[in-house]
């Protein structure tokens, strides 16, 4: 979804400037130090995964993974993909420095979106709503950011419109691969690592005690007492006593 240098209008750039740093203060203010290694490890996960990316006119579409990042972080993610985006447009020309604030609204506003639409469904649901929760906002996020490039280019001139049209059949498969991929690692978080995705752990259930069983050898005998044998009382001695 990178859009390259010497192609959008300066109306467009300054717009799109604008409105990503508003979208990183947001994300700043919001930003604690406990995720800031979320947030550095998920700009890595976007650094590697745009890196295989197919040409398309002024244009690329590529792996994003932004659904992912938008259920993990929600805002953080403007910061993450910002990070992302200048080493690439520094180290390998990808993109631009003039159109970094248009593809940071491109990628990052709609894995905000996607936060917000199904982290709920994530957190709360079971393992199969999870999931699909999760397929859903890795597709989506790849079609909202179609349908931004779209509105930039457009907005710059209509002689874009069949590019335009390119971006948008050119991620359908990609918004597939990028839903099941970001499915399957929903899953696999809510499993093994659920408070990153603000999910409760589950509580293991405490095993039950087994029910005691009596030893009969455990047992000490029990000896009777032996029975007390009243001494006949003599004759004579009962007559005194009833006389």
């Amino acid at each position: 979804m990178h859009i390259s240098e010497g192609i959008l209008s300066p109306p467009v750039l300054i717009a799109g400037a604008a409105l990503a740093a508003g979208g990183v203060g947001i994300a700043l203010r919001k930003l604690d130090d406990e995720r800031i290694p979320r947030v550095a490890v998920l700009a890595a996960e976007f650094f590697v995964a745009s890196f295989i990316h197919v040409p398309i006119g002024p244009t690329s579409a590529h792996l994003v993974l932004g659904g992912l990042a938008g259920v993990v972080l929600g805002w953080g993610a403007f910061p993450a993909i910002l990070v992302a985006l200048l080493l690439q447009a520094l180290l390998f020309g990808f993109g631009g420095l003039t159109t970094l604030g248009v593809n940071l609204n491109v990628m990052a506003a709609p894995a905000v979106a996607c936060h917000y639409l199904f982290i709920r469904g994530i957190r709360r649901g079971g393992p199969a709503a999870a999931t699909a929760c999760g397929f859903a906002a890795g597709a989506l996020a790849i079609l909202f950011s179609a349908g931004l490039v779209c509105v930039a280019l457009l907005s710059t001139g209509q002689e874009f419109r069949h590019v335009a049209e390119l971006v948008v059949l050119a991620s359908a498969p990609v918004a597939l691969v990028e839903g099941l991929v970001t499915g399957s690692i929903v899953a696999f978080l809510r499993k093994v690592k659920p408070e990153l995705l603000g999910a409760e752990a589950p509580v293991a259930a405490a095993p039950q005690a087994a029910p005691a069983t009596l030893d009969p050898a455990a047992i000490p005998p029990v000896h009777a007492a032996p029975a007390r044998v009243r001494a006949p009382v003599p004759a004579a001695a009962a007559e005194r006593t009833y006389a």
